[in-house]
């Protein structure tokens, strides 16, 4: 434990001591082992043993439900900001990723924290967690200083990513983002919102839906101003989706997602998860 911040484990490796449920680790062990074998990624991020990592909080929030096999006070979250439930027997995985919507033939591919599957296995509803972050993740080719961050949407070539074969302007044009706003700007979108976009496209690509899960405490994403208006990331980004496409994106609170589990009466595991958020009154 780092003294002086007492919420950050001393080491990387002890990221199993950040979760409350020791199942819930044995279960992320196991699936991290049944990929290798088919040579499959499961990203542990960077700060999973850190006390405000965005993806360990998943992990308490999701992984005892997962583990338990009763997702249903999940689906009453999602279900209540109208995102609907896939059909049939629903299977839960975190870490979802897909090279070949993107080809991305090498380096971390586009991940998404958690997958919803249908009866038929399919991947229907993407969701994306943050807790303390203040932004999606940005465009790395531009943040190393090998772009100028001019918008590449009349040419397509002229993005480093495109030039070496990477679909991210030939998604965002299959699905009509480049005849909106998004196309009017100087600059690049990606440059500042690469996360978010990709995550759209993949979820758009593969006939799903994205969920952005993130706590209410923090006004990045969505906010209410004072004159009633909702303003943040969220709002400001879904202006760049085509409008016929905003319903495929969605948002849920983590505490929604609590108080759901709550109601269940079913989970007393959710006191600890309070506790460890800083969510008991």
């Amino acid at each position: 434990m780092d003294h002086k911040y007492p919420y950050i484990l001393a080491q990387w490796k002890q990221w199993k001591d950040n979760l409350i449920d020791s199942g819930v680790a044995d279960h992320i062990e196991a699936e991290r082992r049944r990929r290798e074998t088919q040579r499959q990624g499961f990203p542990l991020h960077k700060y999973v043993h850190h006390g405000l990592s965005s993806q360990a909080m998943l992990f308490n929030l999701v992984g005892p439900l997962m583990i338990r096999k009763d997702l249903s006070p999940l689906r009453d979250a999602l279900e209540k900001t109208g995102i609907e439930w896939p059909a049939g027997a629903v299977e839960a995985d975190f870490e979802f990723e897909d090279r070949t919507v993107f080809n991305e033939d090498s380096g971390q591919p586009t991940s998404i924290d958690l997958v919803l599957r249908d009866g038929g296995g399919l991947p229907r509803v993407f969701i994306e967690s943050k807790l303390v972050e203040r932004e999606f993740g940005g465009c790395s080719v531009f943040a190393a200083g090998d772009c100028d961050g001019r918008n590449p949407a009349a040419d397509p070539p002229s993005c480093y990513l495109h030039h070496i074969g990477r679909l991210y302007w030939t998604r965002l044009q299959e699905h009509g983002f480049v005849e909106g706003p998004l196309a009017n700007d100087a600059a690049c979108v990606l440059v500042n919102h690469y996360q978010f976009f990709r995550e759209v496209l993949l979820a758009l690509h593969l006939g799903g839906v994205l969920v952005h899960l993130s706590d209410e405490r923090n006004p990045t994403f969505h906010c209410q101003s004072s004159d009633g208006h909702y303003r943040g990331l969220m709002p400001l980004l879904l202006g760049m989706v085509p409008e016929a496409l905003r319903i495929r994106v969605g948002s849920v609170s983590i505490q929604q997602v609590v108080a759901a589990i709550k109601a269940t009466g079913r989970h007393p595991w959710i006191s600890e998860f309070e506790a460890k958020y800083g969510l008991l009154p």
